[in-house]
């Protein structure tokens, strides 16, 4: 049986859930796939495939901070409606809890924030953090398969 390596590409069920529950879950739809070393798991999460062979299900408890780092207090910030506008629909209404993505300050690609607050002028409180940065989460993996 293959077993997964650094630079292994994957097909996978998986799912990734903190305190709160599900933050992903592939187990009710189609699988994932992707390669190791790519940034598409975190580092800890990729450490813990290393090793096992193809067909293994089991489940891991990473500890809080260990897989997504520590809450960030730098990665709430305001971002003011006119802003808002010029990267988005200005017609869009937003609510505390919506996601949402913006293009990365190069405009290469996107990044994701979830809505904190709104305050009367519009302006959004954006938390930047990975949802499950400062908690411990588990990590639970079925390997279809490795090459």
């Amino acid at each position: 049986m293959p077993c997964v390596e650094p630079a292994s590409f994957l097909t996978l069920h998986y799912r990734l859930a903190g305190p709160q529950g599900d933050v992903i879950n592939t187990f009710t739809g189609r699988p994932a796939t992707l390669s190791l070393g790519t940034g598409e798991l975190a580092p800890a999460v990729e450490q813990r495939l290393l090793g096992l062979e193809e067909g293994t299900r089991t489940v891991f408890e990473i500890p809080a901070g260990e897989a997504y780092g520590e809450r960030n207090p730098d990665f709430l910030q305001w971002l003011a409606r006119q802003d808002l506008n010029e990267l988005g629909d200005p017609d869009e209404h937003y609510a505390v809890g919506d996601i949402i993505q913006l293009p990365t300050p190069g405009g290469e690609g996107q990044i994701g924030a979830v809505v904190r607050a709104v305050r009367e002028d519009g302006a959004l409180r954006l938390d930047f953090n990975h949802p499950l940065a400062g908690q411990p989460v588990t990590f639970e993996v079925h390997l279809i398969g490795v090459l």
